[in-house]
């Protein structure tokens, strides 16, 4: 039978957590003890790696984040313009921000997920000719049938 303490009832006995160190954290924790009756307090040591692809003063991680944000604003100033001004501009536009928008959010959950050297590798790979094959295809639509914009309109129309 355990049961957490409250940090305030512990920090007054000496016990300070210590956050974002790089060798472990330590979280205060009372568990009745089976050879005696009262409880007693144990700690819990949780390790932290630190980060594996970030390098030193590189702004790479913070202009891709800019960038994510950057087209998802794009996407949604597009839709207005799409539904205003349809054509060929506006139709290979959404083609190339919606590929891109999906991309990054696909990476990001293969980012989350995938584990291992090989299998990142083999999602990485199928995500680009995913993308690939998804920009070819709104392209393809784009230039020999009515667009993206007139196909969203004729949607609606139904």
């Amino acid at each position: 039978m355990a049961a957490l303490v409250r940090l305030s009832s512990v920090c007054h006995r000496g016990v300070k957590p210590l956050f974002l160190r790089n060798s472990l954290l330590v979280r205060p924790l009372v568990a009745h003890n089976q050879s005696s009756d009262r409880p007693s307090l144990l700690a819990a040591q949780i390790h932290v790696s630190p980060p594996q692809y970030a390098a030193s003063g590189s702004k790479a991680a913070s202009l891709h984040w800019t960038g994510e944000r950057v087209v998802s604003i794009l996407l949604l100033g597009l839709g207005p313009v799409a539904y205003l001004y349809p054509g060929p501009v506006v139709d290979y536009s959404l083609a190339a921000a919606l590929t891109l928008h999906g991309h990054w959010g696909i990476g990001q959950v293969l980012t989350d997920y995938v584990h291992g050297d090989l299998k990142i590798k083999v999602a990485n790979t199928g995500l680009l000719c995913l993308s690939a094959v998804t920009f070819a295809g709104l392209c393809y639509f784009n230039y020999n049938d009515v667009g993206i914009c007139k196909a969203v309109a004729m949607l609606w129309s139904l």
